[in-house]
């Protein structure tokens, strides 16, 4: 610690030479002249280190016995900035830097979003830019209480939000709200019907009365629990037969038979590069676009345009405002391409299944696929014929009561 202290303040290796060094010695003691590092050089020369404010006492005491002081080098800060003391336009550059550094630090430059799973961070940050809060902005001038209490009320997906800020860097952190059950909507009249032809395996009437049973044919639309209950009255009565209604629950599974084609052209469009290429390039500052080398204007009537952004960012990883844009164009001429019917028919055979499955449910069986394919008017056209077991019932809103 001593010795950085020295540094700061300056010091100073003198060699002093005379008939009695050592008599200069016992009066810098006397006045509380600190020195240090001594070595004699001879009997009449000694070296010493000593501090940079405490140097022209100590020539004074030297010329006063008869003793010469001479400065073989000097170290510390004061003798950093003293080299640089006629260099104005460094000074006036070191003073503009410190004062950018300064003001920088009063904007906010990094936003941060913690504590969210199910809710984007760009959707948060898009909402606090609508509310002023963004890179670039003067960061004492934000009412971090009031922001945080109007985005809650647009993003209802939180229940929570603080926001602190740190240096140039703005934290928010954030709470999801608890997801509550759906609730099942149990008014109203509903029918459930078929969603598609098949043969019934098996029906769940759980609310509602069954109307199809095991090995019925069905066909979409058909209703296969009905939301109208009949209430026979009892044997012998004379009193009529009575019905109410409710919303139907239930599950139905059937033997479907599902048809699904798809197609592609037989040809497709390629790209012969001819080698003419042109770049440009760009700044982006707290969301401003400057164009800074290479304004090309396109006069190719085919190219690609290749845009790559690299955001600059802090040492210890924060992003700053501050991104490099590069935009390359490459012409091209445009030809046609023969499809591998083989590569082709793969393809559209695998978007069928896919589709098929989506159909089906997840708790859906596919028992059995065949493909078919066709080349007719320039097209593949691949037809998926497939036998499922699924549930084939769905709500819809009920008849009119009998």
């Amino acid at each position: 610690m001593k010795r950085l202290m020295n540094l700061l303040r300056g010091m100073v290796i003198l060699c002093i030479t005379g008939p009695f060094p050592e008599r200069l010695m016992n009066l810098c003691a006397q006045e509380n002249i600190d020195f240090w590092a001594l070595e004699w050089l001879d009997s009449h020369t000694v070296r010493m280190t000593t501090r940079r404010r405490t140097l022209a006492r100590l020539e004074e005491l030297a010329a006063r016995i008869g003793c010469e002081v001479s400065r073989e080098a000097s170290r510390g800060l004061p003798d950093f900035l003293g080299r640089f003391r006629t260099r104005y336009a460094f000074l006036a550059g070191l003073a503009l830097a410190l004062c950018a550094v300064g003001l920088l630090s009063r904007f906010v430059l990094v936003i941060e979003v913690t504590g969210n799973e199910r809710v984007p961070d760009g959707v948060i940050l898009s909402q606090l830019r609508r509310l002023g809060a963004r890179p670039g902005v003067y960061g004492p001038s934000l009412d971090r209480k009031q922001l945080a209490q109007e985005a809650l009320l647009e993003l209802e997906e939180l229940s929570w939000m603080a926001i602190n800020l740190h240096g140039t860097r703005l934290e928010v952190i954030v709470r999801e709200a608890i997801q509550t059950p759906e609730r099942l909507d149990e008014s109203g009249f509903y029918d459930i019907v078929s969603e598609a032809d098949g043969v019934v395996t098996h029906v769940e009437a759980e609310r509602g009365e069954a109307a199809v049973e095991e090995g019925d044919v069905v066909a979409a639309g058909d209703v296969v629990i009905s939301g109208t209950v009949t209430m026979e009255p009892p044997l012998y009565s004379d009193l009529p037969t009575r019905y109410y209604q409710t919303h139907a629950r239930g599950r139905v599974w059937a033997q479907t038979w599902r048809a699904l084609d798809a197609a592609i052209p037989l040809e497709a469009g390629g790209k012969d590069y001819t080698g003419e290429e042109k770049t440009a390039w760009s700044l982006t500052f707290f969301g401003q676009r400057m164009e800074i080398f290479g304004t090309p204007s396109i006069s190719w009537p085919f190219y690609d345009k290749i845009t790559t952004v690299r955001q600059l960012s802090l040492p210890g990883g924060g992003a700053l405002p501050l991104s490099l844009g590069r935009e390359t164009f490459r012409a091209y001429a445009p030809r046609a391409v023969q499809v591998d019917l083989e590569a082709a028919q793969d393809l559209l055979e695998a978007s069928l299944l896919e589709r098929l499955r989506q159909l089906v449910g997840e708790d859906g069986v596919v028992e059995s696929t065949q493909f078919s394919a066709q080349v007719a008017d320039g097209l593949l056209r691949v037809t998926l014929t497939a036998q499922c077991r699924e549930e084939i019932g769905r709500e819809q809103p009920g008849t009119e009561k009998p």
